[in-house]
């Protein structure tokens, strides 16, 4: 797939406020600073889509992008470590966990990990809780090209090894660097394979 046309549509904080559900919807989250907004400006071959900042939690709504005039990327809000007030913090996870439960025509999230440090407990948490109420999602390991191969390799094998601890089985996950496009390809060549069988509701 070729991304030819990325537009913002708007943020929101109510799931009932979100577009109308009539085209396939791809969420991306991850904890604060994870290179989420890094990687959607890499995937749309747009510099400045989704807002890229050195301060974690600078994503603060449900940000929808359309993308080829025929499916949506939504940019949700970190978690973890954001410098934001426990109010602010709860209700971001009041919404983000109430779009993802009840949004219709979402196909898939993008868990985002990242592939230079051991497994965190608050990603396998967020993993376990989406199995949960089966909500559908793939793993992105983020920042590939910061570490040697073979240790890019240890790291997500530690990761998938502590998933299986409470896990019959994984989903499929990507490899992805911001800097030298890895993983742009099948990122989009999965999204668009999904695209072909959407079916509106």
């Amino acid at each position: 797939m070729i991304v030819h046309s990325a537009k913002f549509v708007g943020s929101f904080t109510n799931v009932n406020d979100c577009p109308a559900p009539d085209l396939p919807e791809y969420a991306f989250i991850g904890r604060s600073n994870v290179g989420k907004s890094s990687l959607i400006n890499m995937l749309t071959h747009r510099k400045k889509l989704a807002r890229v900042s050195n301060t974690p939690g600078k994503t603060q709504l449900i940000n929808h992008f359309l993308i080829n005039d025929n499916w949506y990327l939504v940019d949700l809000p970190g978690y973890g470590y954001a410098r934001v007030s426990k109010t602010s913090r709860k209700k971001w996870e009041r919404f983000i966990r109430d779009y993802l439960s009840k949004r219709r025509n979402l196909q898939c999230v993008f868990l985002l990990i990242d592939s230079r440090i051991p497994p965190q407990k608050i990603d396998l948490e967020f993993a376990n809780w989406m199995g949960e109420l089966r909500i559908p999602f793939t793993l992105i390991f983020t920042k590939a090209d910061k570490n040697k191969p073979a240790i890019l390799e240890e790291n997500i094998e530690v990761f998938k090894n502590k998933m299986l601890e409470t896990w019959d089985g994984l989903p499929q996950d990507f490899v992805s660097s911001s800097v030298n496009e890895t993983g742009k390809v099948e990122i989009l060549g999965f999204i668009h394979q999904i695209n072909e069988k959407f079916i509106p509701l």
